[in-house]
């Protein structure tokens, strides 16, 4: 067994294990459904394709940004240490709070909600065990994942292999298969200021389907060689998801035409169906439900890292800080979790408070992003340091390619992406921002009780 670090986690996942995790945390049920979303608004087929290709770009980025920093602090709770050393304490708190309450909570309750939806499909059974299932779903996995890191990774990399068979399947019978009547040919006349307007609105849907690559970073304190083994993984996991992502947007215009694609609400299952037949479009349900059922492993595994590295510093449930001493997880903070996002099924409120708060992922990914140009600077202004880099070694750990302009890139997307969301629905985003800044009070509460204790 693997001695545990100082921290009280064990070091017991390789760089296989954190690329399946990569991969997973991005993967879910949108790359078989929403691309009809991107098609709506893009007027040629070369935009459609091409606004995959530029999210990707950001999402690699974003890779860059967070390898850094995972290399930098290899510990538990990735950006709510970043923030919380990087910018202020606050702000990681707000990171942490957002992601418990809200955005990964909720994301839990409405992939369950997916998956139980296909599961109920796939086996006839009756749509009013729905709620049922999802929470059945919810329970089961957090269990695995009570058993220990490896459980849950071993969990993960079978599920991932999966989900990529699925969608390498649905790529190789579609690139091999016959084009629909427009395919890849499909234009219009374009000014720059229509195929601006078109990159903006389309590259919004995009940038969310690309996120999630941040869930590895919790787990840094379980990886071994986690200065060599994260940023590897980080990097190699967005660039199959690229491929993938890419491939399978190829596959739908190539089949189904730009119209077509638009027009379709299930783009996966139109291609198989309409290729081999109506059991192509039954794999893609089960490839759906394999999918979604493994994103929801990744986040019940991922997200309690931060509820534990709150709670270790005083602003959440103290004995959520506690490791299962046999385990070496978080068992407080995953059944907290799994409790909530439980209530949120029941209680049907997870839509809604989704659509509230999904750009504060965004907001925090931004303030990621900007942890590292603080980092750097603080590097320039050490001597040490810039001995080291003199002497030609330099700092130990990865460094982001391209620094400035990658982070800058990233930094002005994650802008771009939050200032499109607000725009679109103000009333929205006013009340996304208030659950958000509830979290200052909580906050407040919490580090009181702290220094009474």
């Amino acid at each position: 067994m693997t001695a545990p670090e100082p921290s009280g986690y064990a070091r017991r996942l390789g760089v296989f294990d954190a690329t399946m995790l990569v991969v997973g945390g991005i993967v879910g049920a949108g790359i078989f459904l929403n691309p009809s979303v991107v098609a709506q608004r893009e007027p040629t087929a070369f935009l459609t394709i091409g606004i995959w290709v530029l999210g990707g770009a950001v999402a690699l980025a974003g890779a860059f940004v967070f390898a850094e920093l995972g290399a930098r602090q290899p510990e538990a709770g990735g950006g709510y240490v970043y923030l919380r050393d990087g910018l202020s304490p606050v702000c990681g708190f707000l990171y942490g709070w957002t992601e418990l309450l809200v955005i990964n909570s909720g994301g839990i309750a409405a992939v369950a909600v997916t998956f139980a939806s296909y599961a109920a499909d796939l086996t006839g059974a009756s749509r009013t065990i729905i709620p049922w299932l999802a929470v059945g779903a919810i329970v089961l996995l957090s269990g695995v994942n009570l058993l220990g890191i490896k459980t849950g990774a071993v969990a993960q990399n079978i599920l991932t292999v999966l989900k990529l068979l699925a969608l390498a399947a649905l790529i190789v019978v579609g690139l091999g298969g016959p084009g629909g009547p427009t395919a890849l040919s499909a234009s219009s006349a374009l000014t720059a200021r229509t195929a601006l307007t078109a990159i903006g609105t389309g590259l919004i849907p995009v940038l969310f389907a690309y996120g999630g690559w941040q869930s590895t970073n919790f787990v840094a304190a379980e990886l071994k060689e986690p200065r060599r083994n994260l940023p590897r993984a980080l990097v190699m996991g967005v660039v199959i998801v690229v491929l993938v992502y890419v491939l399978a947007n190829v596959v739908y215009v190539k089949v189904l035409g730009l119209r077509g694609l638009a027009a379709s609400t299930a783009p996966a299952s139109d291609v198989m169906r309409g290729l081999i037949g109506p059991w192509g479009a039954t794999f893609i349900a089960l490839g759906i439900a394999v999918s979604t059922f493994g994103f929801l492993n990744l986040a019940i595994l991922s997200a309690p890292r931060v509820y534990q590295a709150m709670a270790a510093d005083g602003v959440f449930f103290g004995r959520a800080a506690k490791l299962n001493q046999r385990y070496r997880v978080p068992a407080v903070a995953i059944l907290i979790q799994g409790a909530w996002a439980a209530l949120l099924i029941a209680t049907k409120t997870y839509g809604q408070l989704l659509d509230y708060v999904v750009f504060g992922d965004w907001i925090f990914f931004g303030l990621v992003g900007v942890v590292l140009f603080v980092y750097r600077k603080a590097d320039t202004a050490d001597k040490a340091v810039e001995a080291v880099r003199a002497d030609g070694t330099g700092p130990p750990g990865f460094r982001c390619p391209g620094y400035p302009l990658v982070p800058g890139f990233f930094v002005l997307a994650a802008a771009f992406a939050v200032v499109s969301t607000v725009l679109s629905n103000p009333m929205n985003a006013a009340l996304g921002g208030g659950i958000i800044l509830l979290g200052i009070p909580a906050y407040l509460g919490w580090r009181r009780a702290a220094e009474r204790a």
